[in-house]
C-alpha cells in the first residue's frame, strides 16, 4: 500500500506520441531548486512554478512516448537546507512507488546534490533502476536556461532500456550539462559554469550529443535480490579540512564535542597532513578516545595512499583509516550511514558498498 503523501503534490503528465502504445513510465519527484523558479513579473523575486503546467514550461515532453507523473514538495527546500531525514524521505518514496515505475528523476537544487545522490546510493540497496538526479544553474523560465536540456535528457535516460529491455543505468547518477555521472563519485566545481560537476576518479556512465552514448563498462550492474531501504542515518560526525597555519586548539575543540564519533580528514595531495608532534599526539588521542577518522584527499581527482610520504606515514601507524579516491560527499554520507547502521567503521571503508570507491 502506498502512503499518503500528505506534504507532497502528486500530478499526472501523460504523453503518447502519434497514437504509440505507453511503454515507458517515470516519475518526476521535485525538491526544489532553481530549476523550478519562475520569475515574478512585478516583483522579479524567483518563486517556484506549478508542476501542473510542467509542458507548458517544457512543450517538448509532450514528443515523449512517456508516461509521466510527478510528486513535488508542498513547500520547496533549497539544498542548502538538505537533512538526512530528507533524503531518508526520498528513498522511501522510491521504494513505495519501485515497482509501479521504470525509473525516477528527482529535481533538486546543485549546491547539494552530490551529497543527496552519495547518501541515496547508500540507502538503496539492491538499486535495479534508474534514480537520476538533474537541475540547472538558471532557472526554468530564463530563455538562456540550462534547464530544460538537462530535465529532458535526465527523463530520456531514466527511462532508456537496453535491447534486452533492462534498464541502461541501474543506478543512482547525476545528469548535468550532457553528462550523466555515477552519484557518489561526483562533485559540484563551478557555482557560475552550466558545466557544474566534476567527477575526477570515475569516467561518465553517458554522454548526449545528437545520441545518448551509454558507456556500458563505466555502469554499475545490479546485484540480484530485491530492493532494500536502510532508513538509518548517523549525524555525530565532522569535517577538518587542514591548511598551513592550523592551530592546536582545533583538535582540542573536536575533541571536546559532546558524542562525536567520526572525523572526515581532508588533507593535502596523496593524504598528507602535518608531521609535527602536536598534530600527530592530539589526532592520536581523538582517535584513542574512540572517534573514527578517515582521510580523505582536498584534491578534485586522486587517491590517498597513506605511507607513500612521510607527511602520510604517521596517520597510518596512529589508525587513520584511509579512504582511497572517495569524494569528500561520498565519505560523509557513507560514514553516516554505516554508524547509523551499527556497521564498523574499518571495514565499511575498506569496502566498496555502491561503487564509490577504488580499492586495489
Amino acid at each position: 500500500m502506498q502512503r499518503n503523501y500528505s506534504e507532497f503534490s502528486r500530478h499526472r503528465i501523460i504523453h503518447t506520441a502519434y497514437s504509440i502504445p505507453i511503454l515507458k513510465k517515470v516519475l518526476l519527484i521535485y525538491t526544489g531548486g532553481t530549476i523550478g523558479m519562475m520569475e515574478d513579473p512585478s516583483s522579479h523575486t524567483l518563486r517556484p512554478f506549478d508542476f501542473k503546467h510542467l509542458t507548458s514550461q517544457v512543450p517538448e515532453i509532450g514528443k515523449f512516448n512517456i508516461h509521466l507523473e510527478t510528486l513535488s514538495f508542498e513547500k520547496p527546500i533549497d539544498s542548502s537546507d538538505m537533512n538526512p531525514e530528507i533524503w531518508i524521505k526520498l528513498a522511501s518514496m522510491i521504494a513505495d512507488h519501485y515497482e509501479n515505475y521504470n525509473g525516477f528523476v528527482i529535481l533538486h537544487g546543485s549546491d547539494t546534490m552530490a551529497y543527496t545522490a552519495s547518501a541515496l546510493s547508500f540507502l538503496l540497496e539492491n538499486l535495479a533502476k534508474p534514480v537520476i538526479l538533474t537541475g540547472s544553474q538558471l532557472p526554468i523560465g530564463t530563455i538562456r536556461t540550462d534547464g530544460k536540456e538537462n530535465l529532458l535528457t535526465a527523463i530520456e535516460i531514466a527511462a532508456a532500456t537496453d535491447d534486452m529491455g533492462l534498464p541502461r543505468v541501474p543506478e543512482v547518477a547525476i545528469y548535468f550539462e550532457y553528462k550523466l555521472l555515477r552519484g557518489n563519485r561526483t562533485s559540484k566545481v563551478s557555482a557560475n559554469h552550466f558545466n557544474a560537476f566534476s567527477s575526477g576518479n570515475y569516467p561518465l556512465l553517458a554522454e548526449a550529443g545528437i545520441k545518448i552514448e551509454y558507456h556500458t563498462s563505466s555502469i554499475r550492474r545490479p546485484s540480484n535480490g530485491p530492493l532494500v531501504i536502510r532508513k538509518q542515518f548517523c549525524r555525530d560526525i565532522a569535517i577538518l579540512k587542514l591548511f598551513p597555519g592550523l592551530q592546536p586548539q582545533v583538535l582540542d575543540a573536536f575533541r571536546s564535542i559532546p558524542g562525536l564519533k567520526a572525523i572526515i580528514l581532508e588533507t593535502f595531495g596523496s593524504g598528507n597532513a602535518s608531521t609535527e608532534s602536536w598534530f600527530i599526539s592530539g589526532l592520536h588521542a581523538i582517535i584513542q578516545s574512540g572517534i573514527s577518522v578517515v582521510n580523505i584527499t582536498q584534491c578534485s581527482s586522486g587517491s590517498v595512499v597513506q605511507g607513500k610520504y612521510e607527511t602520510s606515514t604517521g596517520l597510518a601507524r596512529i589508525g587513520v583509516i584511509s579512504g582511497n579516491d572517495m569524494t569528500t560527499e561520498a565519505a560523509v554520507t557513507k560514514m553516516m550511514f554505516l554508524l547509523g547502521n551499527g556497521m564498523r567503521v574499518s571495514e565499511g571503508f575498506a569496502t566498496d558498498l555502491r561503487g564509490e570507491v577504488s580499492l586495489g
